[in-house]
């Protein structure tokens, strides 16, 4: 089965997604919620692989932080990664451990010679622990960051000195962009495309005091955000699609719904590129 559009997973939908027939559908997982040594999460998660197509995605790892990723934590995403085989290992480029002290954030990473630096050697200790290639996913932003070169840009160096790829949120791209006062759009089209291998999709929040968007994955996704994720397929090809849900998680067919409207505008472009 080839991976269209694919939903995070959550437990409480366990049996709906393992019923569940929608071709090309897959499901995603954060690693860290599974690097424990046994019980009924790795039974669910061996389950659900069976059954489809499965990525993990990091939430911890620190890409961008001055010190190399935690050594217990790059061997518990080993154990996983050997033991289920993922067809998509991905992580933010984003910072969140200080020493010995994990912050509960993704931190923005400065866009200097010295963050790539440090960047480009993360991303190495982690492709050569688990001995394949991951993704980078694009932050999203609250506030300007000083750096030598665009976002674009940046990411650019990372995957062409790393080998790695990219994993484009739109939602953080729609969020970033209203937040900065930039046009998404223009951002889509100067992202290096060939290196991009998978979208996420989601929802956001408006700051009831600010003119703020918060990417906080509550919600359904925008008219925006889908709008955005049509342009970006259609400077792309057809991409595996990620629908995101982390708060205020509705029933498994209303996931499905979304889900659905996005391998539709897959299977379009699929149609566009034969």
């Amino acid at each position: 089965m080839q991976p269209t559009a694919g939903v995070a997973f959550k437990p409480q939908h366990f049996d709906e997604a393992m019923a569940a027939s929608a071709d090309g559908l897959w499901f995603e997982v954060h690693a860290e919620n599974y690097m424990v040594p046994g019980g009924p999460r790795l039974a669910m998660l061996s389950a659900l692989r069976q059954a489809r197509p499965l990525s993990l995605h990091g939430v911890g790892l620190s890409l961008g932080g001055a010190e190399l990723p935690d050594a217990e934590h790059l061997a518990g995403l080993k154990r996983l990664v050997d033991r289920y085989e993922p067809w998509l290992v991905s992580e933010h480029l984003a910072w969140s451990r200080f020493g010995s002290r994990c912050l509960p954030d993704l931190l923005p990473v400065p866009r200097t010679r010295q963050a790539l630096d440090c960047v480009l050697r993360n991303i190495d200790a982690v492709q050569q622990a688990i001995g394949r290639a991951i993704l980078i996913e694009n932050p999203a932003h609250y506030l300007q960051i000083a750096g030598e070169w665009s976002e674009a840009e940046f990411l650019g160096e990372v995957v062409s000195r790393s080998g790695c790829g990219l994993l484009i949120d739109v939602n953080n791209v729609a969020v970033a962009a209203h937040n900065l006062g930039y046009d998404p759009r223009s951002y889509l089209a100067a992202l290096p495309h060939a290196a991009i291998g998978e979208i996420h999709i989601a929802g956001h929040s408006a700051d009831a005091h600010v003119d703020l968007l918060i990417d906080s994955h509550d919600a359904p996704v925008s008219e925006e955000v889908w709008g955005l994720l049509e342009a970006l397929l259609g400077l792309t090809g057809p991409l595996p699609v990620l629908l995101e849900r982390d708060g205020n998680v509705p029933a498994f067919a209303d996931l499905m719904a979304e889900r659905d409207r996005a391998a539709t505008l897959i299977m379009r472009e699929e149609l566009v590129n034969v």
